[in-house]
């Protein structure tokens, strides 16, 4: 274990922390998830630095990053859909999970073929991860019903709309892989 690893790991121990403070009958509750959420997000950011900066990749850290990721995302909009119950955000929680399921399993696919830099992270995916983590943070620090509650929907609409377009850069760039010519022909 080295500190990258220790850091995803810690993201991950988060998770059931962030929903049982989500859930408590306290009003400071919006702004600890807020902070959980933030803290989870820097040691997103803290383990990649440190991992290249160090020398420490591994296949541990290569594998379970990605995936402490998407689960905190994932957790926290459907904590976020159940309790503001609002069709826009559903949607846009919808979108960005199903594309995260859809790249994840194009990435594996393309992986397995040895052309996985054909779908490496752009420059559009790091903007629409941004945009989401915004929208989630300020979506977990509010109450639903406030003014920086439809901030954050707006924000998190604009994250998905990022998503369906970065979404379509990634198939786009496979789309030779996933329909050879020869596919085509017959």
């Amino acid at each position: 274990m080295n500190i990258p690893n220790i850091l995803t790991s810690v993201r991950i121990f988060m998770i059931p922390i962030l929903v049982a403070v989500y859930y408590l009958p306290w009003e400071g509750r919006y702004y600890a998830c807020a902070v959980i959420f933030a803290l989870a997000a820097i040691t997103d950011w803290l383990d990649g630095y440190l991992a290249r900066k160090l020398n420490q990749t591994t296949p541990f850290g290569a594998f379970f990053d990605p995936v402490a990721d998407k689960v905190m995302v994932s957790v926290a909009l459907v904590m976020l859909v159940a309790s503001y119950a609002h069709p826009l955000l559903t949607l846009a929680s919808a979108v960005i999970v199903g594309r995260e399921i859809v790249i994840s399993a194009l990435r594996e696919w393309m992986a397995e073929m040895g052309k996985r830099a054909s779908v490496a992270v752009s420059y559009i995916g790091k903007l629409k991860t941004a945009m989401q983590m915004l929208a989630i943070f300020i979506l977990l620090g509010t109450p639903p019903g406030s003014t920086w509650a439809f901030i954050g929907q707006s924000v998190l609409v604009v994250a998905a709309l990022l998503t369906l377009w970065s979404m379509y850069v990634y198939l786009k760039a496979a789309w030779p892989e996933l329909m050879p010519k020869e596919s085509n022909e017959k």
